[in-house]
């Protein structure tokens, strides 16, 4: 049997990305994390990473041994959660993220009312629009958009999410309004992170890639340019909806529209028996089937 306080220290030293940094999350000095590292290499006979003053990088058997490591610790971390499930009252840290706006507009504030029902959870929500690794980076769940392309991690949906094509008035008086997808090209198509929009073309799914002079990973700032004329973009209903109605924005190639877009919790096999895990996630779908935020 290896020593797995060795072990532990090695897979935090990899997955915070320093000596130091695994130190604080162990709650010991670096000078121990460093000899526990030490002392795996020499007990396995092969050097695990190599390291420089301030940095290091792992050899290729440190590598293969750093996945295994991980996987075995997760176990651990799932069994003793499991049975800590038996307990009355949830505790423990729930590592959540999401999408700026919709994490800050609508997931944020259910999260706050779970932490009131549960305040023995412990709470680390990050929001941005990358897309971040749930494994490498240690997160429990996450909330995603639209279509689902990592078919490693669970996901449950929480909500459906409609996708609208739509441009200002005055722009609409200068430009003609498009009516089939070939006509996009004449346009100026104010893009996202993603260049390509997502269509329903005779019932199949489609991405048609667009372009023009105005890109931003910035949804608001998206919706802002749209609403001033600059183009057309597409968004989804919890930005536009409330100016569609106002007549704000108009909503066009109404038939190509995508049905089947929605908003996912993902997350990592590894994770899908943990109690605190699972009642946050029935407690998000509740809450988003009762009636949606926009």
């Amino acid at each position: 049997m290896r020593n797995w306080e060795a072990v532990e220290a090695f897979v935090e030293v990899v997955q915070q990305g320093s000596f130091s940094a695994a130190a604080h999350k162990l709650k010991v000095s670096p000078s121990h994390i460093s000899r526990l590292v030490s002392k795996l290499e020499a007990e396995l006979s092969t050097p695990l990473m190599y390291r420089t003053t301030r940095k290091f990088r792992l050899s290729e058997a440190g590598e293969r041994y750093f996945q295994h490591c991980r996987d075995l610790l997760q176990g651990f971390v799932a069994a003793e959660e499991e049975l800590a499930g038996f307990q009355a009252e949830p505790s423990g840290t729930l590592r959540v993220t999401c999408a700026t706006t919709f994490g800050e507009r609508f997931l944020a504030p259910q999260l706050n009312d779970f932490m009131l029902q549960y305040p023995k959870v412990s709470l680390d929500l990050y929001l941005t629009n990358r897309q971040t690794d749930l494994i490498s980076e240690g997160y429990d769940l996450a909330v995603r958009m639209g279509t689902l392309k990592d078919s490693s991690l669970l996901a449950r949906r929480l909500c459906d999410r409609r996708e609208y094509l739509c441009a200002s008035p005055a722009y609409l008086q200068r430009h003609p309004m498009p009516h089939t997808l070939g006509e996009l090209a004449r346009h100026n198509c104010l893009l996202g992170s993603n260049p390509f929009w997502l269509f329903s073309d005779n019932g199949q799914r489609r991405e048609f890639k667009v372009s023009g002079n105005w890109r931003s990973n910035s949804g608001p700032a998206l919706l802002d340019a749209v609403r001033k004329g600059l183009g057309i973009a597409q968004l989804p209903d919890y930005y536009v909806e409330p100016a569609l109605e106002k007549g704000e924005l108009v909503s066009m190639l109404e038939q190509y529209r995508y049905p089947y877009s929605g908003v996912w919790l993902v997350y990592p096999q590894a994770r899908q028996r943990s109690p605190r895990l699972q009642l946050l996630c029935d407690f998000l779908i509740e809450r988003f089937g009762s009636g949606l935020p926009w």
